[in-house]
């Protein structure tokens, strides 16, 4: 029945991702009716804190287009690529990277994705290319990051093997760098250039999109709201990542459980949310942007076509490991158990089923150290736990595919074949060897 189960979950996502658009939802939809009605599976959840940092983010964005800020950032990301247009290609994956590594969530890359993409497309440059490796990217810096959930789920996993947060990073970070780096030389090439991809000038042909054109620079008032949007959203993305540096910044308030009062401090998630809607308010009232403008501008119906296929894929994934996640911990478990040589290959396998670094780390670490693994080698096996790109319903996925108006950065028609895996399996694979290496080594 699992298999079954697994291969409607991996039809709808086909479907879905061939129709294009809102369809890899809506599709989506159908498999969560029929596991519901038809195999009396539990519903599951959809990612609600997803789904409203993705909104709040983009309707941020979508003020700041209003205003021009996002002339005003292509303009300037202009003029730096002008003598070296690859650059973005190992640039972005970088600053992804350091952002996620410091923010300690990696949806912090909503802000960055529309961007690079714009960027791109109008230097010239595959999209694809700095698309797809961002978000691998932001992946490893999310694993890296000591403020990160992951880290400390392997950091509570690993108290009894007498592990702290420094000997971790001395692994992790150079473990990941290496990874992003060999992962950013596997995409530097790869595809077509974009005035020759067909999908691209199929697009240009339909009038889907409009031929890049270096736009006429921003003068006077319209250059001072467009720098001073930006200026608000930027400094937003800088609160957000120094309340992910420095939790204790972020605000308590009390609540009353069973009649007593309990200190409880605003979680990430809800951070972000209300520092770029404040954002939002601020740009719209201090910088004349124009609502229903960015209502109908391209980054809010990216934003939505995101959001409405996250919804429905992530709900789906939810389901169908909600209904099965005895036989899958339990088969993952006692795999290991017999090969413990594989246990890697568990953290990567396990990740792809839960769409969650942090959930599988609390999982299958225990595992390890009840198996009597050492220390050295389930810290160095542990980048090998980002497996959320190897299906394409991950949110960050699913976002970068929306917001690449020239279709380059794609979900293949065979389904895995699409473009985050050969980043994602490059990256992901010279970490852990490296980790594995640098562990050996130094623990």
């Amino acid at each position: 029945m699992l298999f079954i189960q697994l291969g409607i979950l991996l039809l709808c996502i086909v479907i879905g991702a061939r129709l294009g658009g809102i369809a890899l939802g809506t599709v989506s939809g159908i498999g969560l009716a029929v596991f519901m009605l038809v195999f009396g599976m539990p519903p599951g959840s959809p990612p609600a804190v997803v789904l409203g940092m993705i909104l709040a983010v983009i309707t941020a964005l979508s003020m700041m287009e209003a205003a021009g800020g996002m002339d005003y950032l292509v303009e300037t990301a202009e003029k730096i690529l002008h003598k070296n247009p690859r650059r973005i290609t190992y640039m972005a994956p970088f600053i992804t990277y350091l952002l996620i590594f410091a923010a300690g969530t990696q949806h912090v890359i909503y802000s960055l994705l529309p961007v690079i993409a714009e960027v791109s497309r109008k230097a010239g440059i595959r999209p694809e290319r700095p698309m797809s490796m961002s978000v691998i990217a932001a992946q490893h810096g999310l694993i890296a990051s000591p403020v990160s959930a992951v880290s400390v789920a392997l950091l509570a996993s690993l108290t009894s093997l007498d592990v702290g947060l420094v000997q971790i990073m001395m692994v992790t970070i150079p473990a990941t760098l290496f990874g992003v780096t060999m992962g950013i030389l596997s995409v530097a090439w790869k595809g077509p250039a974009l005035d020759d991809d067909p999908e691209y000038q199929r697009r240009l042909a339909e009038g889907i999109v409009a031929p890049p054109s270096r736009q006429k620079a921003l003068a006077g008032l319209a250059r001072s709201r467009a720098m001073g949007a930006c200026g608000v959203f930027l400094g937003a993305v800088a609160v957000v990542v120094l309340l992910g540096l420095l939790p204790g910044l972020r605000p308590t308030y009390e609540i009353i459980v069973d009649g007593v009062a309990v200190s409880t401090q605003v979680d990430m998630g809800r951070t972000i949310m209300i520092v770029m809607l404040a954002a939002a308010g601020l740009i719209t009232l201090l910088f004349k942007a124009d609502p229903a403008q960015a209502v109908k501008g391209n980054l809010m119906r990216g934003g939505l076509v995101a959001i409405i296929s996250i919804l429905g894929v992530s709900w789906l994934g939810s389901s169908f490991f909600t209904a099965n996640e005895a036989t899958i911990v339990g088969t993952i478990s006692s795999f290991v158990g017999t090969y413990p040589w594989v246990f890697a290959l568990g953290l990567f396998v396990l990740c792809i089923l839960l769409f969650s670094q942090a959930a599988t780390i609390v999982i299958l670490m225990p595992v390890g150290v009840a198996l009597g693994m050492p220390a050295h080698l389930l810290i160095g096996v542990y980048p090998a736990v980002n497996g959320n790109f190897f299906l394409p319903t991950y949110g960050t996925v699913l976002a970068a595919v929306s917001f690449d108006q020239t279709g380059t950065t794609r979900i293949g028609r065979y389904l895995l074949n699409h473009s985050f895996m050969i980043p994602g399996l490059v990256t992901t694979i010279s970490a852990t060897l490296a980790g594995l290496l640098l562990s050996s080594m130094l623990l």
